[in-house]
C-alpha cells in the first residue's frame, strides 16, 4: 500500500503548523552582524594595510618566529 500526501504551504506556515518559533528577525540580525564584521575585516586585507602590519612587525616578528622554532625543537642547535 502506498500513501502519498502533498501539502502546499509556505515555509512560515509549515513552521507555525509544526510549532517551531519564528526566527526571521533573529536571523536577519545575525546576518547583518556578520556582514558588518566582514566589511570591517575586509579593510585589513587591503594591500596597504597588510604591508603596514608586516613592516611594523618586521624584525620583531622574525625574532619571535626564530624563538618559537627554537622552543619547538627543544633548544636543539643546528649542526655547524
Amino acid at each position: 500500500m502506498k500513501v502519498r500526501v502533498e501539502v502546499e504551504c509556505t515555509p512560515q506556515e509549515a513552521r507555525a503548523f509544526l510549532g517551531q518559533p519564528d526566527v526571521e528577525a533573529l536571523n536577519a540580525w545575525i546576518v547583518e552582524q556578520m556582514r558588518g564584521r566582514f566589511e570591517q575585516n575586509l579593510e585589513l586585507l587591503k594591500p596597504e594595510e597588510l604591508m603596514k602590519n608586516w613592516i611594523t612587525f618586521g624584525g620583531q616578528a622574525q625574532e619571535q618566529f626564530r624563538r618559537f622554532l627554537d622552543a619547538a625543537a627543544g633548544g636543539v642547535q643546528p649542526p655547524k
